[in-house]
């Protein structure tokens, strides 16, 4: 389990297009998120994106950087989103100079979702790619399609669900040593289920939480996610974000856990 901290970090978000209405903290509490939404149907592009970036130097000589992104495009039936996540760090020895990465992972994913009957009905088509250094594998990506709507709506809290099946495939890195039977490169059906959960406890602060799980019906296991978040407006435009990120592999690669965490503690500036 690697322990992430990074305290206080400066998060950026850019403006793109439009500001993204989800990190626009004068509005928490104001609107639902439908209403945000309609707010910026039609544009071409709305959303956010996040960079922190730590060094030290002295004793200890280490860097590590994270970037987030979270795009939407609205139109009158389409919704599209996109999202990017990437983390990496590394450490020198001061006294040999050598340097020793760390951390390397990158997560890419979009979805379309088509709107049909009421507002929060929807048929969805999925897909992510992922690479990280420390798995054992070289990527991992999936592909899923099915439905969405919106389980719960009230006046504060709100919980949307997709779930569907689809198709998912792995390459173990070379440099991994194949047990008997297995293959290099894997590929499998699954389920794939999703769930937000948003509540706006005041105009300053919100509590989210994503979960996502990929079950194989073919064997090869199943993956988890959930990243849970309380953002708080400190002063105007300036907000604190905590976050803890839970990350599960049913059947890890060979000497790796199942298991991975990351705890954040971060500034998040936001403007018009």
């Amino acid at each position: 389990m690697k322990l992430l901290l990074y305290a206080p970090l400066l998060v950026v978000c850019t403006k793109v297009y439009a500001v993204d209405p989800f990190e626009d903290f004068h509005k928490y509490g104001e609107l639902s998120e439908e209403e945000i939404h309609e707010l910026h149907k039609g544009e071409f592009l709305y959303g956010d994106i996040e960079f922190g970036f730590i060094a030290n130097s002295g004793n200890t000589k280490n860097s590590s950087f994270k970037l987030q992104s979270n795009l939407y495009q609205d139109f009158q039936h389409w919704r599209n989103q996109f999202k990017l996540d990437g983390h990496y760090a590394n450490e020198e020895n001061t006294e040999t100079g050598v340097d020793d990465e760390t951390a390397s992972r990158y997560f890419l994913s979009a979805q379309t979702s088509y709107k049909f009957g009421v507002d929060n009905e929807s048929f969805f088509l999925y897909g992510d790619y992922e690479v990280d250094e420390f798995n054992g594998r070289e990527y991992t990506t999936t592909f899923a399609l099915g439905y969405g709507n919106r389980l719960f709506e009230g006046r504060k809290n709100t919980v949307d669900f997709t779930i569907g099946p689809g198709i998912s495939m792995y390459r173990v890195d070379n440099d991994t040593e194949l047990e008997f039977g297995q293959k290099r490169v894997e590929r499998g059906e699954l389920l794939r289920l999703s769930l937000q959960w948003e509540r706006n406890i005041s105009k300053r602060t919100r509590f989210n939480q994503d979960f996502s799980y990929v079950q194989s019906v073919s064997g090869l296991g199943g993956r988890g996610f959930a990243e849970t978040s309380l953002i708080s407006q400190v002063i105007e435009g300036l907000s604190l974000k905590v976050s803890y990120t839970y990350r599960y592999n049913s059947k890890p690669e060979e000497d790796k856990r199942k298991v991975d965490t990351e705890l954040g503690v971060t500034f998040v500036y936001s403007f018009d």
